[in-house]
């Protein structure tokens, strides 16, 4: 067998030999090994082109001669080769050549910039130089022809005495060429000049995004940018060694606002202070707080003083507006149109009256032929002066829009059917007008009417203490038919009299106020309010507050349904844009801007908050009675389409409360019924009543899974009468009781081996068995039973009359004693009605 064939089987394949390959034995614990094929790769060569690659020292320790030829491929392994290096030398020598390479560069660098710095310093010694020979240049340049022109001047005054004709020509200005000083150049620009020149950076561009060994261990090459805070501190720097010291700056004296009580970080920012200051300045006030903590205003106006700022201390309210103080001045004021209220009892035809004053008909839009709503309208009269009208509604659930109707206008229209008289709701009317301190005028409606009595209308005024002009009174009356139209010209002019008595006037060059006559909540438009301008002009786009509600103006919309752009003082309007449904008889006010807005909502709306959850006084006495009372409960939610029908409601619900069951709302709001309303209603076991609203997609889809009860109405009083008949229901038939006969025990006797019989003398009515009796002892009730058995001489009867004499046995009860006596009775039970 040949040299060949002992080498090991397995080698690695190649064309050409590139590495040279090796085994390594691993020894592994119990005796286990493993042998490892080790491939070592030569370095390569790289030549410029047209050189001859330098011959490889042969792995033989002794050198061969170069005459003798390369020995073949085969012979070499015959020949002993050299010792094998292990990975770990390789690895030690591989560091130890990129260590002598990296201070091999970094020596080169260093030269580098050594030479740099020599070269820029001798070119600054140069540059020095060509410009000190300048200068000397110049000055001996100035010199001589500083000399020479005073020569010629010597010369040229014995010229002037002999005439001009012979004056000499003065020779040409000679001037010595300087060569232009060359612009001094950064350190940093020269020595990238030189680099670039030489081909130091830049040159191999190919390669310079490759990472090597030697750039790797190179901490020169790769350093990472400097942060954006070094580059600022460097700056900053600068700044101050070319700008100098710096003045300090002159302390700024603020104006700070303290309110009752305040944060210290709010006031730090308020004076201009740091917190930490303010911090520190309490802790010498022996007062241990953080910036977070609230102080009184008395310490923030020390820590005001001790700052030397100045303090303007305000309360709470004064975020709030008030416009009671602001009155206009005489010269702005100009005359507007009067607001008319129509007043009265219901179905008296007050909408009919107003739908033939403007030529319209509300009335076949009214649910039941009787308004629910107030309703704002303007009108314009022959002469082309405009009146507004405040429709009320007459029902008696409606006693508060009657009374904001009576606020806010000029002048009341009474209205009073001939055929009916003087009614609960007429009457009210007169009393709301009497408080609101408003003139009155009398419309004596549905004269038409073969029944009407006008005079009978008149005299019943009188009880009332309003008395019209035909009976030398003061107010004035009119005969009108709102079904024909008679009467109404006459209407419109004492109207007119009456405004122009008044002098109606305000200021229309002012941000705007008015008053909420209505609100509601609709589907497509959002919050809308019905609002009555008072003074000022509201324009679109004005920012506003309104109860504890903030907006701005998105749209203007008249009563006829037109969008307009500004309103004008006694104008009715809708607005939108509101931030949530204000209450009714609420103040819109226009403020400056969005901030003071939200300012003034979010104050209103924290005091609601407070008076909402506010606890009533309380005694033991209270609790006590609260814990004893057997008061049941009506829970309900009420939803309804305006504001002012949900305070009706609510009102109506709760006078219909009495001592044994009482109305429970457990929320009320504006528009439709929502998923939120449905949950709650589901939670409580209350039924959802719903005024002309209806619930949307996912709230009908709730109602189904919740079973939850729906009361939809859209008559006021078809309302009140479901709810008594429900809160009725839930207190069951009512009971009474009446007495049927009284009888004394004469004596007891043993019936029996439990119970006992009680031998009676029957004193009044009669005695049946089967019915209730209570067994009395001193007018004290010992226990209420019921008659199990009725005896008279050992036979059992049905009844027994006064004056008779028999034997009963009672129902659960032996405490029986002679001297009780027993009240009979029967029970009864009806209807019940609130």
């Amino acid at each position: 067998m040949s040299d060949e064939e002992k080498k090991p089987a397995r080698k690695p394949l190649g064309l050409k030999r590139a590495v040279d390959a090796g085994e390594v034995k691993q020894t592994f614990s119990h005796g286990r090994t493993n042998k490892v094929a080790v491939e070592v790769k030569r370095r390569r060569k790289l030549v410029k082109p047209g050189e001859t690659p330098a011959p490889e020292p042969a792995p033989e320790p002794a050198p061969e001669p170069e005459a003798e030829a390369p020995a073949p491929k085969k012979a070499a392994p015959k020949k002993p080769a050299a010792p094998k290096e292990t990975p770990q030398e390789r690895v030690a020598r591989l560091q130890r050549e990129a260590e002598e390479e990296r201070l091999k560069l970094a020596e080169e660098a260093r030269k580098r910039d050594e030479d740099a710095a020599k070269e820029a310093a001798a070119t600054q010694k140069k540059r020095k130089a060509r410009s000190r020979k300048a200068e000397e240049e110049a000055k001996a340049t100035t010199e001589a022809e500083a000399a020479a022109a005073a020569a010629a001047a010597v010369e040229e005054a014995p010229a002037a005495k002999k005439g001009s004709d012979d004056t000499p020509t003065p020779a040409a200005r000679k001037f010595t060429p300087v060569a232009k000083p060359e612009a001094k150049r950064p350190e940093k620009q020269e020595k990238k000049k030189r680099e670039d020149k030489r081909g130091g950076r830049g040159g191999d561009k190919r390669r310079s995004g490759k990472l090597t060994v030697s750039r790797a261990l190179n901490e020169d090459e790769g350093r990472r940018a400097r942060s954006l805070a070094a580059l600022k501190r460097a700056r900053e720097k600068e700044r101050r060694l070319h700008g100098g010291p710096s003045a300090p700056r002159e302390k700024q004296v603020r104006d700070v606002i303290v309110p009752e009580a305040i944060t210290v970080g709010e006031l730090a920012k308020r004076m201009g202070e740091k917190g930490a200051d303010l911090v520190k300045a309490l802790f010498n006030l022996d007062m241990m707080v953080t910036v977070n903590q609230t102080i009184d205003a008395d310490t923030a106006e020390l820590l005001v003083e001790e700052f030397g700022h100045k303090i303007k201390r305000v309360s709470e309210s004064d975020v709030d507006i008030d416009t009671t103080e602001d009155q206009d001045p005489e010269e702005t004021l100009k005359p507007r149109p009067p607001v008319v209220t129509i007043m009265g009892h219901v179905d008296h035809g007050k909408t009919s009256l107003l739908d033939a004053l403007r030529g319209t008909d509300v009335v076949k839009g009214e649910a039941g032929g009787i308004t629910q709503h107030i309703g704002a309208y303007q009108i314009t009269t022959k002469d082309k002066q405009k009146l507004t009208f405040l429709d009320t509604p007459g029902h008696a659930a409606f006693t508060q829009m009657r009374a904001r109707g009576a606020n806010v206008t000029d002048i009341v229209i009474l209205v009073v059917a001939a055929d009916d008289g003087i009614m609960p709701q007429t009457i009210e009317a007169i009393n709301h007008t009497k408080a609101a301190g408003v003139p009155m005028i009398v419309a004596i409606n549905k004269c038409d009417k073969p029944e009407a009595n006008p005079d009978n209308i008149r005299n019943r005024l009188l009880e009332h203490e309003v008395i019209v002009e035909s009976l030398s009174g003061d107010v004035q009356d009119v005969e009108v038919s709102a079904l024909k139209g008679d009467g109404l010209d006459e209407l419109i002019e004492k109207i007119l009299l009456q405004a122009e008595l008044l002098e109606l006037k305000a200021n229309p060059d002012r941000f705007a106020e008015a008053t909420v006559v209505e609100a509601q909540l609709d589907k497509g438009r959002g919050p809308v309010a019905t609002v009555l301008i008072t003074r000022g002009t509201l324009k679109r786009g004005d920012t506003f507050v309104v109860g504890a509600e903030s907006g701005r103006v998105r749209a203007l919309v008249d009563d006829k349904g037109k969008q307009i752009k500004e309103a004008g003082p006694a104008m009715p309007v809708e607005v939108l844009g509101l931030g949530g449904v204000p209450a009714a008889g609420d103040q819109l006010t226009v403020v400056e801007n969005e901030q003071r807005a939200r300012e003034v909502s979010q104050y209103r709306q924290e005091k609601a908050t407070e008076q909402r959850t506010a606890l009533a006084p309380t005694s033991f006495d209270t609790m006590f009675n609260n814990l004893a009372s057997d008061v049941i409960e009506w829970p309900v939610v009420v939803k309804a389409d305006v504001q002012g029908s949900v305070e009706a409601i609510v009102n109506a619900l709760h006078n219909l409360s009495n001592d044994e069951i009482k109305v429970r709302v457990l929320h009320a709001g504006v528009g439709a019924i929502t998923e939120s309303d449905v949950t709650l209603a589901a939670a409580s076991n209350a039924p959802i009543v719903g005024f002309n609203v209806r619930p949307n997609a996912k709230a009908r889809g709730l109602v189904e899974k919740e079973k939850v009860r729906m009361m939809y109405y859209d008559v006021i009083y078809h309302l009140t009468e479901e709810v008594a008949k429900e809160m009725a229901g839930e207190l069951g038939p009512e009971r009474i009781e009446n007495v049927v006969g009284r009888a004394e025990v004469k004596q007891v006797f043993p019936a029996g081996k439990k119970d006992k019989a009680a031998g009676l003398l029957v004193l009044d009515g009669v005695i049946r068995k089967g019915l209730h009796a209570r067994l009395t002892r001193e007018d004290v009730i010992v226990s209420a039973t019921t008659i199990a058995s009725l005896r008279r001489f050992k036979d059992d009867v049905d009844e027994v009359r006064a004056g008779l004499e028999c034997g009963v046995v009672l129902e659960d009860t032996n405490d029986i004693k002679a001297g009780d006596n027993l009240e009979v009775f029967e029970v009864e039970e009806r209807e019940r009605t609130l």
